[in-house]
């Protein structure tokens, strides 16, 4: 979410974008030979780490600029590992992407570029409102 919003700010932000992807590898890296994975298999496991993390981002991406069915399908992929029996938990997560998205995209661009602080809403509030669009069936002209 944060990637998406940063892209918003020209090329200050894509710059940010790609310091918080690198920093984020760079704790991978050091969190890996701390824990004495020897270099070989923190190549592999890096190599591994680097696909997975970027499709998840292109399909995040392609969920929170496209519409709640995209956006519940990489939910579905990458955060629920393809495993998610009851459908409520995967629609509050949808909710909770679109509702933390618009609360991101109200931020100030220059601060949000200067300080990096983003507050996350809780995953449930008290008296919420939907913002998810309910899917209208569509019909021909014979009503069907």
């Amino acid at each position: 979410m944060c990637l998406v919003r940063m892209r918003q700010e020209g090329r200050e932000g894509k710059y940010m974008c790609r310091y918080i992807v690198h920093s984020m590898w760079e704790d991978v890296e050091q969190r890996s030979k701390i824990m004495g994975i020897d270099a070989f298999h923190r190549k592999e496991s890096m190599k591994a780490m680097t696909e997975t993390f970027y499709a998840a981002i292109f399909g995040y991406d392609e969920g929170i600029l496209s519409d709640d069915c995209v956006l519940a399908a990489a939910l579905w992929r990458n955060l629920f590992n393809r495993q998610c029996e009851d459908p409520r938990q995967l629609e509050l997560m949808v909710e909770y992407v679109r509702k933390q998205m618009q609360f991101i995209d109200a931020l100030d661009g220059e601060d949000l570029l200067l300080t990096g602080e983003v507050k996350w809403r809780p995953l449930v509030e008290e008296n919420a409102q939907s913002i998810l669009k309910v899917a209208t069936p569509t019909y021909n002209d014979a009503g069907l």
